[in-house]
């Protein structure tokens, strides 16, 4: 037996609640992995508090990421004993996700634990420091360098931002972090920021055009502040965009791309395929420095993942969680 979070909905809406669960519960897939760490990642909070309809069927554990190891396997890349990870692919959405002490899987959505990671480390990283190293890899494929110029990151303080903004200053390029907490300044100037802008800056509509800035950005807002971002590209620049914390819409216009040859590039983590995702994963084992993601990562037990995810939606949580999800077994 083992404790998990479980999402329900029943006649009067949807229920979060800690319960305990068996391993014949678990949904179909030809590998079981003993979860470890897992996270609480936006998305999870979204599926947690209902406040956007994540979660397709029920009753379903949410937690996109999962560290662990494997317990049985009829899969031929896994075998009992091994360490892996796993990120996205709908688990926590349509498919029984992390939070919870076991997960049975398809093999196809595992990869190894890259080395020198623990599974705690790989879980402080999350969805957020792949998508971020996705993002990085975005900027380099379309040939932006440090000598670029400056690089803006928006949501800096939140998880992907966090990360971003530290792998960015790592390899040299200089980082503009945008948050909308000025508390948060000396955390993301720890991180490497160069610059710190409040999100204000980005938030009223602007015009299509404004004053060349960046050479590239990571963006997780969407809405007004990515349409504000575009407007600020330099010639040539380069936008990853992977997020839509303020909002789907995007009231643009095509002169930044017509006008100065902008790139849009889109950063799905969910479907990304296998190759991208090992790779990913080993530029992060071997760039991030773990002493700087201990510092941005904040560890909670099960049994307030709950309460947290409200928080999450309010802007109020910092940078990384994990959760500790292997102790929690009964």
């Amino acid at each position: 037996m083992f404790d998990a979070l479980l999402i329900d909905k029943t006649d009067a809406g949807q229920t979060a609640r800690i319960t305990t669960l068996s391993p014949d519960q678990l949904p179909p897939g030809d590998v079981t992995v003993d979860v470890e760490w897992s996270t609480l990642n936006y998305k999870d909070a979204l599926a947690i508090t209902g406040a956007s309809p994540v979660v397709r069927s029920f009753p379903m554990v949410p937690g996109i990421d999962l560290a662990g190891t494997v317990s049985e396997s009829s899969h031929p890349d896994f075998r009992a004993g091994d360490k892996v990870v796993l990120n996205g692919w709908g688990v926590g959405e349509k498919h029984w996700g992390g939070l919870a002490g076991q997960a049975r899987l398809s093999g196809d959505w595992l990869i190894p634990l890259p080395a020198g990671l623990s599974p705690r480390a790989a879980m402080a990283i999350g969805t957020a420091g792949y998508t971020a190293m996705l993002c990085v890899m975005a900027l380099d494929r379309h040939g932006i360098t440090p000598a670029s110029g400056e690089i803006v990151v928006t949501g800096a303080a939140g998880g992907v931002g966090s990360i971003a903004t530290a792998l960015l200053a790592k390899r040299g390029y200089t980082v503009a972090a945008v948050t909308g907490r000025a508390a948060e300044a000396d955390y993301l100037r720890s991180l490497g920021a160069a610059s710190i802008i409040d999100r204000a800056e980005l938030s009223a509509p602007g015009k299509p055009l404004a004053r060349e800035r960046w050479a590239g950005a990571v963006d997780v807002a969407g809405g007004i502040v990515l349409a504000n971002v575009l407007a600020a590209m330099r010639y040539r620049g380069v936008v990853a965009a992977c997020g839509l914390a303020a909002g789907m819409d995007l009231p643009t216009t095509v002169a930044p791309f017509i006008l100065r040859g902008v790139t849009l590039a889109g950063i799905d983590s969910v479907m990304c395929p296998k190759p991208d995702r090992i790779k990913a994963w080993a530029h992060l084992a071997q760039e991030l420095d773990l002493t700087l993601l201990d510092s941005m990562t904040t560890e909670i037990p099960l049994s307030d993942v709950i309460d947290t995810a409200p928080r999450f939606l309010q802007g109020q949580v910092r940078g990384r969680i994990v959760v500790p999800v292997g102790t929690a077994k009964t």
